[in-house]
Order: structure tokens, then sequence, then C-alpha cells
């Protein structure tokens, strides 16, 4: 199994010693990030959505399983973190939201990819479609309601939605939906050109993720960052196979979409969203490096329950 991601972790160590024995400034891995995550993978998305066969991969059964284990290790996340380790409210979402936002594409495709083929990702892209607006709109909108700046429900609403269209890749996913609903067509030269983005932007994301990995060290909150990474790798895939075998009775596909995916380790929007906050800034920096590590092996224990 460890040869279907091994590939993966190595691109993400080649921006990490690459950062490490100075080959590539801070500067450089903030351009590359930058490029894949503004850019490259908005584009990736929005050509995947376009094309999806809607019918195909937006069922149900997938869509619910993967997203109650979300909201799940959402809400034990804050618990966790407010009654176990006695974080104030407003680290306790940051600290859950760590959980709730999955490493779905620079993490959750190429894994997929290589472990069954670029032929399953079809269901992938329905989950990564929502990813991004049921997160933030589910993080955000608690962080407002918590902190209660006086602005009321309009107030909140308005902070909400500023935060949600300012989002390049919900931006890039609402446009892909608008081509697959209306039936247009980009000009071949334009898809060519798309393609060409396309094919750059998972290699580069890794590598630049690799990059960005070596700012955030482990280092201090151990507990919390142990409890997010618990959730994450254990609790949601958990969930989700449940709810794909025992109560929906999915096709073979479309569990392994939904696992596979959960069991992807925190993402960088994790940071982002607290560094947003100020709040919990190194619980989420440190969840994600050791989440990401860590992954190497649950996720080879989770392919193994699968079937490759």
């Amino acid at each position: 199994m460890i040869e279907v991601i091994l590939p993966v972790f190595i691109v993400i160590a080649c921006g990490y010693i690459a950062v490490f024995k100075g080959f590539f400034s801070d500067t450089a891995i903030d351009g590359l990030m930058r490029f894949s995550q503004n850019f490259a993978i908005p584009v990736l998305l929005f050509r995947a959505i376009s094309t999806l066969d809607l019918s195909h991969g937006f069922d149900t059964g997938l869509l619910t399983s993967y997203y109650t284990g979300s909201i799940s290790v959402f809400t034990l996340g804050i618990l966790g973190a407010r009654y176990l380790f006695n974080r104030p409210l407003e680290d306790a979402v940051a600290i859950g939201f760590s959980a709730l936002f999955a490493n779905s594409v620079l993490l959750g495709l190429p894994i997929m990819e290589r472990a069954y083929g670029a032929a399953s990702l079809a269901p992938n892209y329905a989950i990564v479609s929502l990813h991004a607006p049921v997160c933030y709109f589910l993080g955000i909108t608690t962080m407002e309601v918590i902190r209660n700046r006086g602005h009321g429900l309009r107030g909140t609403a308005i902070a909400v939605s500023r935060a949600m269209f300012r989002n390049v890749l919900t931006i890039a996913i609402a446009l892909g939906f608008i081509m697959n609903f209306t039936g247009l067509i980009t000009p071949a030269p334009i898809t060519d050109a798309m393609n060409l983005i396309v094919h750059a932007a998972l290699p580069t994301a890794l590598f630049a993720l690799g990059g960005v990995l070596y700012r955030y060290r482990p280092d201090g909150d151990f507990r919390e960052v142990g409890w997010v990474c618990f959730l994450s790798l254990v609790v949601h895939p958990s969930i989700a196979l449940f709810l794909t075998t025992q109560v929906f009775h999915l096709p073979t596909g479309l569990v392994r979409a939904a696992v596979l995916t959960a069991s992807m380790a925190p993402g960088m929007n994790s940071y982002m969203f607290a560094n947003m906050y100020g709040r919990a800034r190194r619980v989420a920096a440190t969840s994600v490096l050791v989440g990401t590590l860590a992954s190497i092996l649950s996720v080879t224990v989770w392919l193994a329950i699968l079937g490759v």
C-alpha cells in the first residue's frame, strides 16, 4: 500500500528539504503556493466541475456520509478543546476547524488517483466542490456568532458572505457549475491552456506544501494537536465508512472516495482560518504538519481496509 502514497509524500519532502537546505527561499515558496492555491488549483476545479457528470458524482449518500463526518469532528473538536483542554471558545472554534478542513485537494486527489486511477475522481470532485463553501460557512458562522460583535444576525450574515465570496476556490467552483448547467463549451485553445496549467497544479502545490510545512515545526499544545489528528485521521473516515456501507450501502467507488477523502490530514486552510481570527494558530499549524506526517501511516491503513 505504501507505494501508492509514497510518491505524493516524496514530492512534499522535496519541498521541505529545498527550503531546509536554502535552495528555495520563503518568498519563492510563497510564490509557488499562491500560484497553486489562487490560480492553478482553481483552474483544475473549474475544469473538473464544468465537465463533471453531475448525475453520477453528486450522490446524496456520498455527500451525506462525508459531511456528517465533517460536522461531527468539527463539533467534537470544539467540545474537546473547550472541556478537555480548557481553551477559550474562540480558540476552540479554530481547533474544531482544523479537524473539519481535510486536505481534500492537495493530498486527497493525488492519492485517490494513484490508488484507483483518474476515472475514480468524479465523486472526489463532488465532495471537493462543496468542501470550501461548507467548511468556511460552518467555521465563519460559528466564530462570528461566538464573537458576538454586536452586529446581530445581519452583521453576521454580511461577514460570512464577504469571506465566502472572496475565496477564489469558491468562485472557481461556482463558475464551473455555471458552465456545467448552461452547457457552454470553452474554445479549444483555452481548454488546451487550462490543461497545461492543470498538469502543473498538484505537483506544484505538493512541493510548495512541503516548503510551507518547514516553517511550522512542532511546538507545544500537543494534546490539542493529538486530538485534532485523531479526529481527522481516525474518527472522520470511520464515520464515513459506517454511513457509506451500513446506512446508504453505496457502491465501492463511492465508499472509497468518501472514506479516503475523509482520512486526509488537516489542510493549510486550517491555519489560514486560525490566522484570520488570530486564534489557536500554533495548534492549527502544528496539526497540519503532524497530521500530514501521521497520514503516511494512517492512509496506508485506510487503503488496506478499502482494498487497492
